[in-house]
């Protein structure tokens, strides 16, 4: 009925294949040789309390009955066994595990959201951010942002807003790269009533309206030069002078800022203040490509797929094999924010349930894995072992046009490690 099967004489070697495999359902008899179906269902109900057991026995007492469903078992069958009865217990059986699965995901992404907010991602790239954002919260420092465009700043300032003591206050955030410099004054530190044209009455500038809060200052490093000593004289004082006034306004307000530039390449070309850069950059966190984190790539897919078709009210479910593999292997040079627009264009052209290569664009449809280069003679040229891996997995992806059953068939692995390599690995 085109169920995946693997099968064993003894309990030992089934529980040791269910660490390594992604296992459904557990179909056992009572009677095997050493431990018996009723303590291997008991085992697995205590260690994979998830996968639901159905026993079968050709002593069906009530007894027998009472002890299996004791012993954590879903269902019970006598022998000789009926296949329709068999066929609808497995369908049960399955459904519920895959029910389980999908509430114990829901639970973890609402607990992820108390703590993250729609910051999503479990690669070791993105713990390694969770960690350093939970050692954050109990803190007041001001913190830097870098990383490419597109890569999630702006989630990761309102997720530090929302984990501080602050977290009552306002989280406020500004594009210094949107503005010119005679807005941008004005906007930060606000201006007195006369000061310019249109000033017709006072105006309390970001800084003071993020009392109590967070000030989120996106593409720091586009600020012009004058404009960085006003800021930074700001921030050594506290206190803000509004435009046309001569009163300093104290302010309280921790400073996340943000950039996708090199500032320390800025310094050298004197086009970003030394003595600002220390001032905002007490604590650096850099944010990796999508490139660079494996796995979370299909999970903000599907996370993006499941919000578009909410949104434009379509059955679209689900990615298609070769979609996945696809995303995988492209690039993604606008990052999460590129991924987005993916999503979106994909959901709003697709004729189906289920996401296919066609609703991708050009440049991600017509992607292939590279071919696998392993390097020449030269020492320098030569690949780290976990990157060897990584390129031929892609490679395998790329000639099953991302069947993943099939690809994992000829790595020699099952597909739960097959699925654990692509989130680990970039």
């Amino acid at each position: 009925r085109g169920y995946d099967a693997i099968w064993f004489t003894s309990a030992t070697d089934a529980l040791a294949a269910l660490r390594d495999n992604e296992v459904d359902v557990v179909l056992t008899d009572v009677r095997m040789p050493g431990t018996s179906g009723l303590q291997l269902c008991q085992q697995i109900s205590t260690t994979y309390p998830s996968i639901p057991v159905i026993v079968m026995t050709a002593f069906g007492s009530m007894e027998t009955a009472v002890a299996a469903l004791r012993s954590g078992a879903y269902d019970f069958i006598t022998k000789p066994v009926e296949m329709d009865l068999l066929a609808v217990s497995l369908q049960r059986a399955i459904d519920h595990h895959q029910l389980q699965d999908r509430v114990r995901r829901l639970t973890e992404t609402v607990d992820h959201a108390k703590h993250f907010g729609d910051i999503i991602g479990d690669s070791s790239a993105m713990q390694t951010i969770y960690s350093q954002l939970s050692q954050l919260a109990s803190t007041d420092t001001s913190v830097l942002l870098t990383g490419e465009s597109g890569t999630g700043k702006e989630l990761v300032a309102r997720s530090i807003h929302r984990r501080s003591r602050r977290n009552a206050g306002p989280f406020i955030a500004v594009n210094c790269a949107a503005l010119p410099e005679t807005l941008l004054e004005s906007e930060l530190f606000g201006h007195a009533k006369g000061a310019f044209t249109d000033a017709r009455s006072e105006r309390k500038g970001l800084f003071v309206q993020a009392e109590g809060g967070t000030l989120f200052l996106d593409e720091i490093g586009e600020l012009p030069l004058p404009m960085q000593s006003k800021l930074l004289r700001a921030l050594e004082q506290r206190t803000v002078r509004p435009v046309g006034s001569e009163r300093e306004v104290p302010f309280d307000a921790r400073i996340v800022s943000a950039t996708n530039r090199d500032l320390e390449a800025a310094i050298h070309d004197n086009t970003f203040r030394e003595d600002l850069y220390y001032r905002v950059n007490v604590i650096q966190l850099e944010l990796p490509p999508l490139r660079a984190r494996g796995g979370d790539i299909l999970l903000i897919a599907e996370h993006f797929l499941q919000d578009f078709a909410t949104r434009m009210n379509k059955c679209v479910t689900a990615l298609g094999e070769r979609v996945a593999e696809r995303l995988l292997g492209y690039d993604w040079p606008g990052n999460v924010r590129e991924l987005r627009n993916v999503m979106e264009r994909a959901v709003a052209l697709s004729r189906h349930e289920v996401v296919t290569v066609e609703d991708l664009p050009d440049k991600i449809r017509n992607h292939r894995a590279k071919q696998i280069v392993l390097g020449g003679d030269d020492p320098t040229e030569m690949i780290s072992l976990e990157e060897m891996e990584r390129r031929y997995i892609m490679h395998v992806l790329g000639a099953t046009g991302g069947n993943q059953t099939q690809a994992a068939r000829i790595l020699g692995v099952d597909r739960k490690t097959l699925y654990r390599k692509l989130k680990e690995q970039a």
